[in-house]
């Protein structure tokens, strides 16, 4: 069994201890010498973030002087197939953004990345965990320095909740109640995203984790004493589906962009997504008074909050520069970089002795770091072909569209899933 499958995931994701540990920055090193100047390319799939991202690496370009980064953006939807060209030669990438988890695995396999386990010192600083975001399953390998941790949430409008006397739900009970509540005002309580699949395995995970038990029930699952069949976890699907009910008269033809727009502009109460949203609402709004919070176990049992690693920054093996190349990673995996990019770009960076100074950011490290819980389709069973979180996102179209109930979903991805996974021994 691989040590991706292998990562004690009670390490979990970023655990109090974790996050008070300091990373050393290196010395300025051959990329900083004088004279010697270069220019280090780093590709990626964020376009918006681009001059942000310059701004970051202006630190690391005054601390080398004579290094210049260029960050050169490319289509989200474009980028994969893009990078998996580029890697071949020196034409390409010195330093990449890489996917996460199964998507990586592509990269690796072919040959294109530098294991950095021997050449970033500071990766041994990261939780388990994380790393396993970038780790190679066939090598147990780590091929980048983790660069954000998502976590799931229920993002909710204060004025709503204010104007209606509500406080944040602790109970399931309480969060139905406050949605009849919202749902009786004329507001609608649930922008969800139906029509771009994606986002339908995260709010699954949202409203499911706390009933299939997350973390404890992976481990049954990595262990083959457990299925997506099995009454678990198809009870966490019915779960999410049971708020149908709060998503909206014209749910069924909702698209991500339709359900942002819904609730930035105060029309529904919550959005059930990523923290990255935060931003965007921001943006689209600033007057929204944002706060988050998260589905408690319909037993009672306790309030999971699920998250993953977003992606990596990895060295191209076929890079001219690699020396330069890895020396910026290394820099990516120092508390300067990760405060920076925390700061900078609203996002939870993973590296050790990082705090967010945004209170909404810090409010999710704090419950994830409390109760973590894996994003399971995702992160731990999209590693082949086909991978559960492609199975997951077609086959819960089919459940909303009244095609299939939810064990017929589960189905469907176990069926999948059983092509190529083995239990770890």
């Amino acid at each position: 069994m691989s040590k991706f499958r292998k990562a004690t995931l009670a390490a979990g994701a970023l655990t109090v201890s974790t996050l008070v540990l300091a990373a050393c920055a290196p010395s300025a090193g051959p990329a900083g010498a004088e004279g010697d100047d270069s220019t280090i390319t780093v590709w990626g799939w964020r376009q918006e973030d681009a001059k942000t991202y310059d701004k970051i690496f202006a630190a690391f370009e005054k601390e080398h002087p004579g290094v210049t980064v260029e960050y050169v953006p490319y289509l989200n939807t474009e980028y994969d197939t893009i990078l998996s060209t580029g890697l071949k030669d020196a034409s390409g990438p010195d330093v990449a953004q890489l996917r996460s988890y199964g998507l990586l695995q592509p990269l690796v396999e072919s040959g294109d990345l530098v294991a950095l386990d021997d050449e970033v010192s500071e990766l041994a600083d990261f939780s388990p965990s994380v790393l396993d975001g970038a780790r190679g399953v066939s090598d147990g390998a780590v091929y980048g320095v983790p660069f954000a941790i998502q976590t799931l949430h229920v993002i909710y409008n204060k004025a709503v909740f204010d104007e209606l006397g509500l406080e944040e739900p602790t109970t399931w009970d309480e969060m139905i109640s406050a949605f009849d509540e919202i749902k009786a005002s004329g507001v609608t309580p649930l922008a969800n995203t139906v029509t771009d699949t994606w986002m339908l395995p995260i709010e699954q995970e949202i409203f499911g984790a706390g009933t299939y038990g997350g973390t404890p029930y992976l481990e049954k699952m990595l262990d083959g004493e457990a299925s997506f069949t099995d009454t678990p976890w198809v009870d966490s699907v019915d779960a999410w589906t049971s708020t149908r009910d709060y998503w909206g008269d014209a749910y069924q033809g909702t698209s991500y962009e339709d359900a942002q727009a819904l609730f930035a502009s105060g029309k529904a109460a919550a959005f059930p997504g990523g923290i990255w949203e935060l931003a965007n609402f921001r943006k689209a709004n600033p007057d929204l008074e944002l706060g988050i919070f998260n589905a408690p176990a319909p037993d009672g049992s306790g309030v999971p909050v699920p998250g993953y690693v977003d992606g990596s920054f990895g060295v191209s093996d076929a890079s001219d520069n690699k020396e330069a190349a890895l020396e910026l990673v290394q820099w990516m995996a120092t508390a300067d970089f990760g405060q920076a990019f925390t700061d900078e770009l609203a996002q939870i960076s993973p590296v050790p002795g990082v705090t967010p100074s945004d209170p909404l950011l810090a409010e999710a490290v704090e419950a994830y770091a409390a109760e973590p819980s894996p994003y399971i389709t995702y992160a731990y069973f999209s590693g082949g072909t086909p991978g559960a979180w492609d199975l997951a996102s077609s086959s819960f179209s089919s459940l909303i569209l009244d095609e299939i109930d939810a064990g017929g979903a589960a189905d469907k991805i176990q069926q999948g899933v059983d092509q190529w996974f083995k239990p770890r021994s």
